[in-house]
């Protein structure tokens, strides 16, 4: 029977450097040579050639190696000759599906010259097992290896991503580390500011659309990237996911967050997803873009679940107005009116009263008049902070509850640790007090007694330090959440028209109490987000 060769050669990316990615490297002539010499010297037929470049031997899906199988079942050729079996299939699986398998159904020899497979020679199977097993030994650990190199670069701050975020270029000097990018930089502030201002992700996807801007995936195209994404390629509008996935990014405050998928397994080349504490997160990686104050600004309103108006906007009043005397929240409500330029009057009123009917505090506000007193309020402030005896009056009093704070904070971490020596105390006397009872110095009674006392003290001085830890850090969390009065006034120095950026930077909450009938007005009590 004539033997009719198909030689088959392979290259995985791992395993060469190549000049020009279109060319074969050198190693795949090299292989092809080998092959053609040693068929030449056998006096065997080379029906064809079958090479695949840059595939793994994992016996993953390739081109050339499919269209070689088919050609053995058909019979277009007899015999397999490879440089070496690794070059065939590193999978144990594919090896006994194929070689010890399909080829003798099919009638097709095997041969690799560097390793002496042959699978017309019965003593050489074993060998071939081994080799396979050898092979599948060396991708396992190559797998290892790669995904242990991948953590310790994330681990170094290192950027491992395919294409650079929106808003960031690779550095010319070090491929692995992000550099701003002026242009979107700056569609990526706007973005940012928009949101704070209470625009929603339809809005802003509205005004970039509008404004003509670039998406994420068209701005790389005309940069010359390949990048590639799963959405219609003709499609140039910005959308409300693009916006949603770009606000919460934490590669824009200088943070990468990296390792949230790994591959299944080096055969299933398949992802899954890490819990979050998985994940490598590195501060600091790289300038950014967007400063924490905004960050943190626009986190807490996507975490608030605020709802948004007709009009794609949320109102700057939203999530701050509240009732006095029940502590629930107003509700906005419109009506027609004529003599209004928009021909809309917006009211607020407590929800308790007005659905549950469970709060005397039933008349509503004007929101226009709620919206006046606040910023004359806040106008006030800013009067207050220009005048220097006042302000260095009201700093000297700021660091004194500073002062103060700081003094109760150790009197609470004294106490604490007072607490700690008396419980040793108690726990070595209720020691000693059961060497006394086994001894017989003291009999059962006196004993339970005795222990149930201190076992109470215990208890209590525990339940004590319970408290003062939450009391610490009750006030630790109050003093991170108040901000400095300087640095919010010291922006400002007249405010004509009040917005969601301008309202969440002054003031936590308000609280309206009830109407007084004879005065005719009502408490309207601010929390600032600063000491004073």
């Amino acid at each position: 029977m004539a033997i009719k060769v198909g030689v088959y050669t392979r290259l995985s990316n791992e395993d060469r450097f190549k000049k020009n990615k279109n060319d074969d490297s050198n190693s795949i002539i090299n292989q092809k040579s080998m092959c053609m010499k040693y068929a030449v010297n056998q006096g065997w037929e080379i029906v064809d050639i079958y090479t695949d470049d840059d595939f793994s031997g994992a016996g993953t899906y390739r081109p050339e190696f499919e269209r070689m199988l088919k050609d053995c079942e058909s019979g277009r050729i007899n015999l397999v000759l490879c440089k070496s079996q690794s070059r065939f299939s590193r999978d144990m699986e594919v090896i006994e599906k194929y070689l010890h398998n399909k080829f003798i159904l099919w009638g097709v020899r095997f041969v690799s010259i560097v390793d002496n497979a042959d699978t017309d020679e019965e003593y050489n199977k074993k060998s071939r097992q081994i080799n396979g097993l050898m092979n599948e030994w060396y991708l396992d650990d190559l797998s290892t290896n790669i995904k242990k190199s991948l953590k310790n670069k994330r681990e170094d701050g290192l950027f491992m991503g395919s294409f650079a975020p929106y808003g960031y270029r690779r550095s010319e000097e070090d491929k692995h580390k992000l550099v701003i990018d002026p242009v979107p930089a700056e569609v990526v502030k706007k973005i940012f500011e928009l949101y704070r201002n209470g625009l929603g992700y339809y809005k802003i996807a509205e005004y970039l659309n509008k404004n003509k801007i670039l998406t994420p995936s068209q701005y790389k195209k005309q940069c010359g990237s390949k990048f590639n994404c799963n959405v219609d390629p003709d499609n140039t509008y910005w959308s409300v996911d693009t916006i949603a996935k770009l606000l919460r990014n934490e590669t824009y405050i200088g943070t990468l967050v990296q390792g949230k998928k790994t591959s299944i397994s080096y055969k299933i080349h398949k992802s899954k997803r890490l819990p979050k504490d998985k994940w490598c997160r590195i501060e600091n990686a790289h300038e950014p873009i967007i400063d924490i104050e905004t960050w943190n600004a626009v986190q807490e309103r996507l975490n608030s679940h605020t709802k948004i108006n007709r009009s794609g906007e949320i109102h700057f009043l939203s999530k701050k107005v509240y009732c006095k005397e029940c502590g629930k929240i107003f509700t906005r409500t419109t009506h027609h009116v004529k003599s209004e330029p928009t021909g809309l009057r917006v009211y607020l009123q407590c929800k308790g009263a007005k659905r549950f009917n469970t709060c005397d505090n039933k008349r509503s506000i004007v929101s226009a008049e709620l919206e006046k007193i606040l910023l004359d309020e806040i106008n006030k402030l800013i009067e207050l902070y220009f005048d220097k005896e006042m302000l260095e009056e009201k700093y000297k009093t700021q660091q004194l509850k500073r002062d103060n704070t700081k003094a109760k904070i150790q009197a609470l971490k004294q106490e604490s640790n007072l607490l700690d020596k008396k419980i040793n105390e108690n726990k070595e006397y209720y020691c000693s007090l059961y060497e006394d009872k086994v001894k017989g110095y003291i009999d059962g009674d006196m004993f339970l007694t005795l222990s149930k006392k201190f076992t109470n003290e215990i208890n209590q001085m525990e339940i004590r330090k319970e408290k003062i830890a939450e009391e610490i850090n009750l006030i630790n969390n109050q003093n991170k959440n108040k901000i400095s009065i300087s640095k919010v006034l010291g922006k400002y120095k007249h405010i004509d028209n009040l917005n969601k950026m301008i309202i969440d930077e002054f003031i936590d909450k308000v609280y309206i109490g009830n109407y007084d009938k004879e005065t005719k007005s009502r408490v309207i009590e601010i929390k600032w987000n600063f000491e004073f």
